[in-house]
């Protein structure tokens, strides 16, 4: 009896230490589990986290410098570009002088002269990123025949932009042609565009300067007015290959793109295929430019094949710009801010 009694303690003692080892093996393979789960979820965690898009904020005049950020500005309202952008729309230059200076932008579209003018301003602080606009300027006649800048010897031209680039390009190309300014050729300024373009349509005034898209426009009104010369096609005849005529360009804030150079650079990256959609694909940049104000659809599928809307940065910008902005300062110093931009005035990714 007691030989029974001590087998069956001994059994049951053995039966508990098997039931302790399982339970024990058990616990200890759920706890390695949940620590390769746990290692796992930590890992997959950060990579199904979108990074944060850097914020941008531009400027751009209407007008053909602002025809270029159309498709960029669509890509960021589908939320499918490569930064988070934010637009202002404005319809002088002096608006973006103190938004840049102020730091309110980063990065603006504004013509060539002033960009240089901003850089000299600030001490260095706005750089050139890249030029966006070539020459826009034509010379529009109604009644009067011009064939070649010959044929304005003795004549009166009419031409908006006094104290900028359209005068100082107009007595550029007059002078290498032999003619000059009050002697040769009688040039009269009006303060406005749509000023001369109203004297154009109604034929007070024969002969006239005038930029894109006012020359689209005037032409659309009266069919008799004719585009007698391209300015950016004499410019070209006169300055070879040693300078292009620029009419708008890119800046940014150096301190801006110091601070963020890889989103500034995705976004110069994305600046390029939004010109480059806008001059392929003309009429749905047309619809996007009355959509955001830029110009009339009508107008901007005309204008937009003379607008000469490009991108040039990097070697290329430096090698361009520097003749031209010589030119401008030989007539005017203070059309380019007093001084010619020293080497750090161009950006480079």
């Amino acid at each position: 009896m007691k030989l029974t009694k001590k087998i069956t303690a001994m059994a049951l003692a053995a039966l508990m230490s098997m039931s302790v080892m399982a339970g024990c093996g058990s616990s200890a393979t759920v706890s390695s589990a949940a620590s390769q789960a746990t290692s796992a979820a930590a890992s997959q965690s950060p990579s199904s986290v979108p990074a944060e898009k850097a914020t941008i904020k531009l400027a751009t005049l209407k007008g053909p410098t602002g025809l270029g950020m159309l498709k960029l500005m669509s890509d960021n309202d589908a939320k499918t570009a490569a930064n988070n952008y934010e637009f202002t729309i404005v319809s002088a230059p002096d608006e973006i002088v103190s938004k840049i200076s102020t730091g309110e932008i980063d990065v603006a579209a504004v013509p060539t002269n002033l960009a240089a003018t901003l850089y000299n301003k600030t001490k260095g602080k706005v750089q050139l990123a890249a030029i966006n606009t070539l020459g826009v300027l034509s010379v529009l006649t109604n009644g009067e025949k011009i064939n070649s800048i010959q044929d304005l010897k003795g004549k009166t031209i009419y031409s908006s932009g006094q104290g900028s680039t359209p005068e100082y390009a107009l007595n550029y190309i007059l002078k290498q042609n032999g003619l000059e300014v009050g002697k040769d050729v009688k040039v009269e300024y009006k303060a406005e565009h749509p000023e001369l373009a109203a004297l154009v349509i109604s034929g007070k005034a024969k002969i006239a300067v005038l930029p894109e898209p006012f020359v689209t426009q005037v032409m659309i009104k009266n069919k008799d007015v004719k585009l007698a010369l391209n300015v950016t096609d004499e410019w070209n005849k006169v300055a070879g290959d040693k300078s292009v005529l620029t009419m708008g360009g890119l800046i940014v804030r150096k301190d801006f793109a110091d601070k963020n150079k890889d989103a500034f650079n995705k976004f110069l990256d994305e600046y390029k295929a939004s010109t480059e959609y806008t001059t392929t694909n003309v009429e749905e940049a047309a619809a996007l430019s009355e959509k955001y104000g830029i110009m009339p659809a009508a107008v901007a599928k005309k204008a937009i094949p003379n607008c000469n809307i490009v991108y040039i940065d990097g070697a290329e910008m430096k090698t361009k710009i520097p003749d031209f902005l010589k030119v401008l300062y030989t007539a005017n110093p203070k059309s380019v801010g007093g001084v010619l931009p020293g080497d750090d005035f161009y950006y480079a990714k």
